[in-house]
């Protein structure tokens, strides 16, 4: 186990209460394609999971793959530009952002707030071969 802690307080309670309130509303899906980029309550989660922020628990989500009306898998983005090569750059109405591949996941179309803008086509093609390299080009020797 790792010797790392975590130094601020998780809203776990306040998550599990908006959660359920997502959970029990009446739903319509919204219509969202391929690069839309979202607002979605991601939550609290665990460890070094990304969280969401604000009431709403949210955080501007690119929408990689829709699936269907209901689900999605997406990648969370930060404001934060690291050197590092799961924080992969792109500009978002105007501002050079990341998206933090290393986060895919699969959302509900139940957690989408709001949304925030389309990503380039150019960004969302690398971003495409980015996460074929990295992450889905899996070891040959298992």
């Amino acid at each position: 186990m790792s010797d790392v802690k975590v130094t601020y307080k998780k809203n776990f309670d306040g998550w599990n209460v908006k959660k359920k309130d997502i959970n029990s509303n009446g739903y319509n899906p919204p219509m969202f394609k391929e690069r839309d980029v979202w607002w979605v309550s991601v939550g609290i989660n665990v460890g070094f999971e990304e969280d969401g922020k604000h009431e709403k628990f949210i955080r501007p989500v690119l929408v990689v793959k829709k699936f269907n009306r209901m689900l999605f898998l997406g990648v969370p983005m930060s404001t934060k530009l690291k050197d590092n090569r799961y924080y992969l750059p792109v500009t978002i109405k105007d501002k050079t952002v990341s998206v933090l591949i290393s986060q895919i996941r699969v959302f509900s179309t139940l957690r989408m707030q709001d949304k925030l803008g389309e990503l380039d086509k150019n960004d969302y093609k690398r971003i495409i071969i980015d996460l074929r390299e990295k992450l889905f080009s899996l070891p040959s020797h298992c």
